[in-house]
């Protein structure tokens, strides 16, 4: 565990005492509150995100919408330097400070992470705008259109993470999970209603202006709330400012040393998330680059579900390692794992068994990377089943090694990509991202278990793994047996599995830990944990 922050004698503020550890219920609580609105936003963001794929895959047809898919990975590659590892940071700094009694800091805190961010996604912005046609000719007018937005897109996901630091769940909730998905689906859903209309299709950058609009009012009302709860924390002079200190060490010093190795390990994360699609686009073409990034679209909403939990453990995580309640850690990541494992894990099952009626929803012509979605699965069974690893690892302070094992898993994954995808394509893209995942996962969680003897497998978690695997892998594969005919089969396989698992709820919800997040879910419930409603 890092050591706890100190002020320099030279500090004009005093530090305050850190508050008790909170009460392990009425945290699960809180939680709970938390977590069932964010997943409720992610599920409207699930929706959202498969509409939008579709429509684009639909509309654009694989040539172009290869160049849709690897225009929109480029820019959130891009998008992950410009952030410079803050969204971490803006979450754990807030949340510490507040849990050991200096949120006069705070102030200071945002300064040093939110001015880096805007000045370096304005001149990424510029260079990726100047440079789309020179190196990526395939898909460089979306690739231009897109980077005018780099700066908007950093400073809004820095923003929101800062509300969360705040505990302001809200805000991700309504701009990120709800407003900015639905207003994509609207705006792309309008350019291909036009184009049905009219006859004529609108070219790629067209469609990728659509998508990326919605960020500028996301970034514009996270300002404002940012802005505002700024203002309500106690103030320090430019003297004091300049004198207090943080674990020995100037406010952007402590803010940076903490972010640094972040920094290059979120580049590295989305590099993870994306750099296949353009492997995909460079070694094998764009018509198979759209067929990956339909493949992989079952594993962003898996990645919804886990953001969304994670979001919410965040700053509790931090706050509870921050005052050295292990136990209540602990039980804050096994119970997250649980949850993640109850909701993700049936998607990715069926998905692995009824692969090509997956694709098939997309258009016949991306039927053939069924092998790979069935690989892409199996990864994320992993990776869910680890729960949010990486994050419990940062929010200990070990943000140096989860940069190594991030690296490491990108390093593997470009082996791998280079080797296969010219002889496999797609497959062989998926082979590399699974033993990154693999790499990704199991590495941090090695070394949380041995350093801070933390680990995702409680009581809880092995319960829904083995509910999950026996409702959505066992039971679908027999009922494929007897009754193989789809889309028939698929429906009598999902309402049997559907049924058996609903049971299993309800006979192990204790153990589970769903009684906290049904009570949460209740409407009309007031939430006893005063900082978690507050947004």
């Amino acid at each position: 565990m890092t050591s706890p922050l100190t002020t320099a004698p030279e500090a004009a503020v005093p530090a305050q005492p850190a508050p008790p550890p909170a009460d392990g219920a009425a945290s699960l609580s809180g939680f709970a509150r938390g977590g069932v609105a964010n997943l409720a936003g992610a599920a409207l963001a699930a929706v959202a995100g498969v509409g939008v794929t579709w429509l684009v895959a639909r509309g654009l047809g694989p040539h172009a919408a290869g160049s849709f898919f690897a225009a929109t990975a480029a820019f959130v590659l891009v998008g992950g330097f410009a952030r410079l590892g803050t969204t971490t940071a803006l979450v754990y700094w807030p949340a510490r400070l507040r849990a050991l009694g200096r949120p006069e800091l705070i102030g200071p805190c945002l300064r040093s992470g939110l001015v880096p961010v805007a000045v370096l996604g304005v001149a990424l912005g510029v260079a990726v705008w100047l440079g789309a046609a020179r190196f990526v000719p395939d898909y460089a007018a979306p690739l231009a259109a897109l980077a005018l937005f780099l700066p908007v897109v950093a400073l809004s996901e820095a923003l929101l993470a800062a509300t969360r630091g705040y505990r302001m769940m809200r805000p991700t909730v309504l701009l990120e999970k709800i407003m900015r998905p639905a207003v994509q689906l609207l705006c792309v859903g309008g350019l291909a209603a036009a184009a049905l209309l009219s006859g004529t299709g609108a070219a790629a950058q067209t469609w990728a202006l659509a998508w990326v609009l919605p960020y500028v009012p996301v970034a514009a009302i996270a300002g404002f709330l940012v802005w505002r709860r700024w203002h309500h924390e106690p103030t320090m002079t430019r003297s004091e400012r300049a004198a207090a200190r943080i674990e020995g060490r100037p406010v952007a010093g402590a803010f940076w040393r903490y972010t640094a190795p972040r920094a290059l390990a979120n580049a590295a994360q989305t590099a993870l998330q994306r750099v296949d699609v353009l492997m995909v686009a460079g070694l094998a073409g764009l018509a198979p680059a759209a067929a990956y990034a339909v493949a992989g679209r079952f594993v962003v909403l898996g990645q919804l579900a886990n953001g969304s939990i994670a979001q919410v453990v965040q700053p509790r995580l931090a706050e509870t390692l921050a005052v050295g309640d292990r136990a209540g850690a602990l039980r804050l990541y096994q119970t997250a794992t649980a949850w993640l494992v109850l909701i993700s894990w049936p998607l990715h099952l069926v998905v692995a068994c009824y692969a090509d009626l997956y694709l098939g929803l997309f258009g016949p012509s991306y039927t053939s990377a069924a092998p790979a979605v069935r690989v892409l699965a199996a990864a994320m069974l992993i990776s869910t089943g680890c729960g949010m690893v990486d994050m419990v690892l940062s929010m200990a302070g070990r943000t140096t090694w989860n940069l190594m094992n991030v690296l490491l898993a990108l390093a593997t994954m470009v082996c791998i990509d280079l080797l296969t995808i010219p002889r496999l394509g797609v497959l062989g893209a998926a082979i590399g991202l699974a033993a990154a995942v693999a790499v990704n996962n199991l590495l941090p969680l090695a070394q949380l278990s041995g350093s801070l003897r933390l680990h995702p497998f409680g009581t809880g978690t092995r319960t829904a793994m083995a509910l999950a695997a026996t409702s959505f892998g066992v039971l679908p594969w027999l009922v494929r047996l007897v009754v193989p005919s789809q889309p028939v089969g698929a429906g009598a396989a999902l309402v049997l599995a559907t049924g058996v698992y609903l049971g299993g709820l309800r006979r192990y919800h204790d153990r589970l830990g769903l009684r906290a997040l049904l009570k949460a879910a209740r409407p009309g419930r007031r939430n006893t944990d005063q900082a978690a409603t507050q947004g």
